[in-house]
């Protein structure tokens, strides 16, 4: 009888050190205080003004703490970095800085990685989350944020594409078919703030659900998290998570999956998925992401 190779055990907390800083999820259209959400108020009896960007503020560390804003995403950065800029104001923060990343040069730029080093908060704002990749990925601005967000007590948060880039995958196209036919789903490489995850916005409003379930289909391995406008999750610990808004968080889990034709069919054909477990959950819950400790980061 042959004997069985004895497998290395691996110290997750050297090897895949447990995040220090902690990670706001936006689905996007979050409040600001100026009745954006007018009609939710009046249906939902739960409704808090400006709930989510208010626990932002009261995330961040430190007296006086800096606050950076990154409008990489959008296309209209001066403008979007301005909404910001007043609201975070409104809220008390006086410590405000813009990184105006439009270029991968730009990520390179010392004033920029010093603010980055200094700021007790980052906000990556809406728009393209293909911008925020392509522009930030392997870059001196993006491996710091992400240092600092496994080493120290930072909060890093990002609305919309800015939430949806967080993770890997990261889902960037699918409106076509909304999803159901075989590569109509593109995916890459997210910022990887997270990983095995995959973060998607607008979830319910935009009719999500199915694209999110392609690319899970791909992969059960990975953990789908739609989240509906004025909605986030706070992640602590890289896992747990937290839920804050007035809508839903929709959570896809495909570890159960007992059968997929997503390898078998042709590319334009409707796929088939079973088993996949869904979750819907309200303001105040809590859940604990089912993913493996990562064995090399």
């Amino acid at each position: 009888m042959t004997k069985r190779k004895q497998v290395k055990t691996y110290n997750s907390q050297k090897e895949a050190p447990i995040p220090k800083g902690r990670l706001l999820a936006m689905g996007g259209a979050e409040d600001k205080g100026h009745a954006e959400l007018k009609e939710e108020q009046n249906k939902n009896i739960d409704f808090i003004s400006e709930e989510i960007l208010k626990r932002f503020v009261a995330e961040l560390r430190g007296d006086n703490p800096l606050v950076a804003i990154v409008p990489t995403a959008s296309t209209v950065p001066d403008e979007i970095a301005k909404d910001y800029q007043a609201v975070f104001t409104e809220l008390g923060v006086k410590n405000l800085e813009i990184i105006d990343i439009r270029a991968r040069k730009d990520a390179y730029n010392e004033t920029y990685c010093e603010i980055l080093e200094q700021a007790a908060g980052i906000m990556f704002t809406g728009g393209d989350q293909l911008r925020l990749t392509s522009i930030l990925g392997g870059t001196p601005a993006l491996e710091l944020m992400k240092e600092r967000y496994t080493f120290q007590d930072i909060i890093i948060a990002g609305t919309s594409a800015g939430a949806t880039a967080m993770s890997t995958p990261m889902i960037y196209e699918g409106e076509t078919h909304g999803g159901y036919i075989k590569g109509d789903v593109r995916i890459t490489t997210g910022l990887e703030f997270m990983k095995n995850v995959a973060i998607d916005t607008h979830f319910i409003a935009r009719g999500r659900i199915v694209r999110m379930s392609q690319a899970i289909s791909t992969n059960p391995g990975c953990i789908g998290i739609g989240l509906e406008e004025d909605t986030a999750i706070l992640v602590t610990e890289g896992k747990e998570v937290e839920v804050l808004g007035s809508g839903l968080v929709t959570v896809v889990d495909g570890m159960g999956i007992s059968y997929t034709n997503i390898y078998e069919i042709k590319t334009g054909e409707p796929f088939t998925v079973r088993d996949m477990r869904v979750h819907l959950l309200s303001r105040g819950e809590r859940y604990t992401l089912p993913i493996y400790d990562q064995l090399h980061i």
